[in-house]
């Protein structure tokens, strides 16, 4: 047999004898035989194709697990094998430009010397509306949607408690939204962690919650939960699950979340164009959530504001029904946030909707508006006003 010794094949394969060593240990690149008296590891050239390919995806980072999975595929499947390869490039990506901007929003903190006029940077205001609405089809009303000059938050329940648990959620985050919580990027981001982690612990709380398996993917109730914490110029986004943050700006309609969903993950894949997804029978069906029983990672990450920003979150009851430009065509058309609220809701109920319905919009202005009554019945999340 054409077998090489482990020295030869690592300079051919481009691995190192340890890292063959170690992928022998893990089962991801077993020799062909090992000398019983000296333990020597020796590989067929037949290998080296598998080598190869192990070696360039962990050039470009992949996880061993992924790796594992991407070589199997190789053989009898190459186009699911180039799939995953571009969903691990997708989530690297995104991974980098939350980095980006947390990165530039602390070198512009330490470049901050105390002299430093910072006046354009925390002159901002904001207008904002919230509303939800049962939808055409829908029972019960599972959705929440917050404002004030601090906090715009929806969540979409889902299960019995599925209420119970997007009022926890979003409740959760008004500690975080508090004007005293100090402006520093990781203060910002960490509270709003801290939070998400408190309101998974209040939502496995409710009765029924927790578990694997039902609705959305996650067994008993649970939520997604969207929102943006103002900060100066700056808003901390926290977000899982499938509800939305659009911003239209200059006229442009843009997403700035990543649906945590099983369709969205076929997307980044390439084996799911966006207008299959719409009908998709698995669209419902989230990788994320907060459901009380599972370690919840929300996406962080920073925004800047600017002045004349639109931003709306909303829930699958309106994106699902109502398409992208009819949304942007009431953003950038209607002028109160209050009425955009209502126009589109009453787009949603038009195209048939048969979801609830959560909307917030909020405007940013050059100059802060005076601090706000309070909203909404007791201490709970209520609707915002402006």
């Amino acid at each position: 047999m054409d077998r090489l010794t482990i020295g030869a094949f690592a300079r051919a394969s481009r691995l190192s004898a340890k890292a063959l060593r170690r992928y022998d240990e893990l089962g991801l690149l077993p020799p062909a035989s090992v000398d019983p008296y000296t333990g020597y590891r020796y590989y067929e050239r037949s290998q080296l194709e598998r080598a190869r390919l192990v070696a360039w995806l962990r050039r470009i980072g992949m996880p061993l697990p992924l790796v594992r999975e991407v070589c199997d595929l190789h053989g009898p499947d190459p186009a699911a094998a180039a799939r995953a390869v571009r969903a691990h490039w997708a989530r690297v990506e995104a991974e980098t430009a939350v980095r980006r901007d947390l990165a530039l929003f602390l070198a512009d903190q330490l470049d901050a010397s105390p002299g430093k006029d910072t006046t354009a940077m925390t002159a901002l205001g904001i207008r904002y509306a919230a509303r939800t609405d049962r939808g055409a089809v829908r029972t019960a009303n599972h959705d929440i949607a917050y404002a004030d000059h601090r906090l715009l938050a929806v969540a979409d329940g889902f299960g019995d408690r599925g209420g119970d648990a997007a009022a926890a959620a979003v409740e959760a985050l008004r500690e975080p939204a508090r004007p005293e919580v100090p402006p520093l990027a990781g203060d910002l981001l960490n509270a709003l962690e801290d939070a998400v982690d408190r309101a998974n612990s209040a939502i496995g709380a409710l009765e029924g919650s927790g578990g694997s398996g039902g609705s959305g993917g996650f067994g008993g109730s649970g939520t997604t939960l969207t929102a943006l914490v103002r900060s100066g110029s700056r808003l901390g986004l926290v977000h899982i699950g499938d509800t939305r943050v659009l911003l239209l700006r200059d006229g442009a309609l843009s997403r700035i979340t990543h649906d945590h969903t099983v369709v969205q993950s076929m997307i980044d894949a390439g084996s799911l164009t966006e207008e299959e997804a719409a009908s998709h029978p698995r669209r419902t069906l989230l990788l994320r959530a907060l459901d009380g029983g599972t370690t919840a990672v929300p996406d962080l990450r920073l925004h800047e504001a600017l002045p004349g920003d639109r931003y709306l979150l909303c829930s699958d009851g309106l994106f699902t029904a109502v398409p992208d430009e009819r949304i942007q065509h009431a953003l950038a058309t209607v002028a109160e946030p209050e009425e955009t609220v209502d126009a589109l809701i009453a787009l949603a109920h038009a195209a048939g909707s048969p979801d609830n319905i959560a909307c917030v919009v909020a405007d940013v202005t050059r100059e802060p508006r005076p601090e706000p009554r309070a909203l909404g019945p007791g201490p709970g999340p209520g609707p915002g006003g402006h």
